[in-house]
């Protein structure tokens, strides 16, 4: 069984897509209390510290999802006593407190240096701006058909945009298993990632690299995309496409017609939506982009080597950090 991911565009109802911001709200809020309970918690022990309270008697801080979800559960009827009565999903809030719980683990594995990759900093407070979003454990959320997702807390089955027979057909043969789902906002288009173990045996023989095809090497730039050799000789350019640069004029158009709009009015919420919009279909070029050529490569290489180059030093120079924007991280 290999774990993977499988994303799908919902379809919601007007009804659906209010009940899925709430979701997202208390995963917020949940998070944000988290968070408050932590900092109380290193804010008593630094005083008790200064006090000279021995270490074994110092108040202990919440570090784990099940010391972090014990709280949320005695002190939700005081904070939050709206919970009980909103019918919104018991699992959000095990899953927001998992979540920060993970956080605070990276943070504390990368100040120690056991963590690889680049530093994570301390948690923060999530704000709406942050972007919607919210999880369930396990197959709580899950295929109730070809083109209908179940998610609990959401009145009826949610549509889907697209068909999902890939997946439910596995599931209906004991070949996948549901372990976790993320619904997720973007510019007002709702998508659930599902993470399965999957049984892919036959997806693998289908796709296995015969031994006599090219190995190859990428020498990744800046004006051109790539450049790949393979042991044959032949060298390819890739010219990446520039997404960017070709929605700049409609980004600036788009973001004036924004600052001009009065604040918390219809109209904001709609320029902002169309400012959301074309981010987001520069960032669905750009993964287009990248999905589809890495996908020829692992099809017709049989092994491939990249260089390795510095993306953060690069992104951090303003004249080339546009140009830096399609190198796999």
């Amino acid at each position: 069984m290999t774990k993977q991911g499988f994303r799908i565009e919902l379809d919601p109802t007007p009804d659906q897509v209010v009940a899925m911001v709430r979701h997202a709200g208390l995963s917020r809020f949940v998070e944000n209390f988290c968070l408050d309970k932590i900092l109380d918690a290193l804010a008593a022990r630094r005083a008790e510290e200064e006090r000279g309270v021995a270490a074994a008697e110092r108040t202990k801080v919440p570090w784990t999802a099940m010391d972090l979800e014990r709280l949320w559960r005695s002190e939700h009827p005081t904070v939050a006593p709206w919970f009980a009565e909103s019918k919104l999903s018991s699992r959000v809030p095990k899953e927001a407190c998992r979540l920060r719980a993970v956080g605070l683990m990276n943070w504390w594995k990368s100040r120690k240096g056991d963590r690889k990759g680049p530093k994570a900093n301390f948690p923060r407070r999530r704000k709406r701006k942050h972007g919607s979003r919210f999880r369930y454990d396990a197959d709580r959320a899950k295929p109730a058909g070809a083109r209908t997702v179940a998610l609990p807390g959401i009145p009826g089955g949610v549509t889907t945009r697209e068909d999902m027979s890939w997946l439910t057909d596995r599931v209906a043969a004991g070949r996948a298993r549901v372990i976790g789902a993320t619904v997720r906002e973007k510019a007002g288009r709702w998508w659930v990632s599902f993470q399965i173990e999957v049984e892919r045996r036959d997806v693998n023989a289908r796709r296995m690299i015969s031994a006599d095809m090219p190995a190859c090497g990428i020498d990744l730039g800046l004006t051109t995309f790539a450049v790949i050799q393979d042991d044959t000789g032949e060298v390819a350019d890739i010219v990446a496409p520039k997404p960017l640069k070709t929605a700049l004029r409609k980004l600036r158009r788009a973001n004036k017609a924004l600052s001009r709009k009065e604040a918390q009015s219809r109209n904001r919420r709609r320029a902002h939506l169309h400012v959301a919009a074309l981010h987001l279909r520069v960032a669905a070029r750009r993964g287009d982009f990248l999905h589809k050529l890495t996908t020829e490569l692992a099809r017709t290489k049989r092994a491939i080597a990249v260089e390795s180059l510095n993306i953060a030093g690069i992104a951090s120079n303003r004249r080339l950090a546009r140009a830096v924007w399609s190198i796999p991280r």
